[in-house]
């Protein structure tokens, strides 16, 4: 199983050198902001699509004064 080149010996090593610098007590948080990160990506990315279409729309709601 290789994950963008890397295999499995080589994700354990990753993992080890994170736990022996930041701690056990750390890496939970670590990635609970990984993954807050890349949620709030996802979602400007797909907000950023909407709001292209949003834009090319006649804005019928509000009439110009």
């Amino acid at each position: 199983m290789n994950i963008f080149g890397i295999g499995i010996q080589e994700l354990l090593v990753i993992l080890l050198i994170c736990l022996l610098i930041f701690g056990a007590g750390k890496l939970p948080e670590i990635g609970k902001a990984l993954g807050n990160t890349i949620k709030e990506f996802k979602k400007s990315l797909k907000g950023s699509d909407s709001d292209d279409q949003e834009d090319s729309k006649p804005d019928s709601h509000h009439p110009k004064s």
